[in-house]
């Protein structure tokens, strides 16, 4: 007897974004303090580099797991897939970067939490732009 609860492609694929998506936040967390605390590098600095290698990993976890239906299997769909989503994400940089600054300089919030709550901010903007770019 099977205990799954069906839901829609769509439903799915979202739900799967956001796991990646989280997974991916908790990478670029990581990092972002890795860069700051430990190698003592401004904070806007190591988000910036932060975010760029979670762009790759999460390209790579979403075209296999989320976006598997359309994923893109050849050489040249890949590199293209992947320039596609740095630059749906590229987009978003400035927007989480901007809202990072703005909580830390302005709102007083530690920049680990205030960079959680960037993440969060853009997410569905990244999730609309790639689902409907990226895999379409």
């Amino acid at each position: 007897m099977s205990f799954a609860v069906a839901t829609s492609p769509r439903r799915q694929r979202l739900v799967r974004f956001f796991l990646v998506g989280l997974t991916a936040a908790a990478i670029q967390t990581a990092l972002l303090w890795m860069f700051v605390d430990v190698g003592r590098i401004n904070y806007l600095l190591s988000a910036f580099v932060a975010i760029e290698v979670t762009i790759l990993f999460q390209y790579v976890l979403n075209n296999a797991w989320t976006f598997h239906r359309s994923r893109h299997t050849s050489m040249r769909e890949y590199l293209v897939g992947m320039g596609k989503t740095n630059l749906v994400r590229g987009t978003a940089i400035p927007l989480q970067l901007g809202a990072l600054y703005a909580l830390v300089t302005w709102g007083g919030i530690e920049y680990l939490v205030a960079n959680a709550i960037a993440i969060a901010a853009t997410g569905l903007y990244r999730y609309a732009l790639d689902s409907n770019w990226t895999w379409n």
